[in-house]
């Protein structure tokens, strides 16, 4: 049946008002959306750039979760996430998950990291050596006299394993030894402040980005936790934080966004976020 003219006519004033507004009034085309999961460690910095970058970006849909290292990696190669935020590297048997599920996975160091032990404010001890920050996590020295503090138990709180801060704790500190049975775990690198901050008798660790007044940071063999010596290595506990992404599904807008944070003012961002740039 031939349409007759004055249904052509309604036809396209209908068609010329819905792209009128689409685009005149604002709507335009959808934005680009980008999945981000993994390391609280990492968070902070990830915040920030997506602050950043969307200001200057306005049709950019970024979205991050803090699960852990673990879970961002799981994420990525399950395809629920674009960056997969990691403070550890990715093991042997997650790569090859990868690559048996077809996925090129392609590493990113965005920035380097130290971990410090933390304690409450009212402790009064400010150094400790791996060796006894070993002795202390697996249980053979459990009490605050034999560090020089005050009679009565450490009260050990961990990460849990989830975590990728755990992971480089469990590798270089603890050198595959297990934690003790009675520590504390915690999901999040917030949980852990918050669980020093109320006991006094507590010791954990968290990333250096996470320091803040609310505990005291300690030295490890003498040593600071600065950002000049993370940079040079000084410090005994530092480590490269990571964005994995698979480059067979790697989009415009994931590409742009990590070329933002490796790029000058993305580094700066990484310093305002208390951690220290690569370059």
């Amino acid at each position: 049946m031939r349409m007759n003219k004055v249904h052509m006519f309604s036809y396209v004033m209908l068609y010329g008002l819905l792209f009128f507004l689409l685009n005149v009034a604002g709507c335009g085309p959808r934005p680009e959306k980008v999945t981000i999961k993994g390391s609280t460690t990492v968070l902070p910095i990830t915040l920030k750039a997506i602050d950043a970058y969307s200001r200057l970006n306005h049709n950019a849909a970024i979205s991050v979760d803090g699960s852990g290292s673990g879970n961002g990696i799981k994420a990525l190669l399950d395809g629920s996430c674009d960056i997969a935020n990691s403070s550890r590297a990715m093991k042997n048997e997650e790569l090859d998950k990868a690559r048996a599920a077809g996925i090129t996975v392609k590493e990113i160091i965005v920035a380097y990291d130290m971990i410090v032990p933390v304690v409450h404010t009212g402790n009064r001890i400010a150094n400790i050596s791996k060796e006894q920050l070993k002795a202390v996590y697996d249980g053979s020295l459990d009490n605050w006299s034999k560090l020089g503090g005050d009679d009565g138990a450490i009260v050990v709180i961990s990460r849990d394993t989830s975590s990728g801060t755990y992971e480089y704790w469990h590798e270089d500190v603890m050198k595959k030894s297990e934690v003790r049975k009675d520590a504390l775990l915690q999901a999040s690198s917030g949980a852990v402040l918050s669980a020093v901050t109320n006991n006094r008798r507590a010791m954990a660790y968290v990333g250096f980005g996470y320091l803040n007044t609310s505990v005291k940071a300690l030295k490890v063999n003498g040593i600071e936790p600065t950002i000049d010596n993370g940079k040079s290595g000084k410090y005994p506990i530092s480590r490269p934080l990571y964005m994995y992404v698979n480059e067979n599904r790697l989009s415009g807008e994931t590409r742009k966004f990590i070329d933002f944070l490796l790029g000058d003012e993305g580094q700066a961002l990484v310093k305002a976020a208390g951690f220290i740039p690569i370059r």
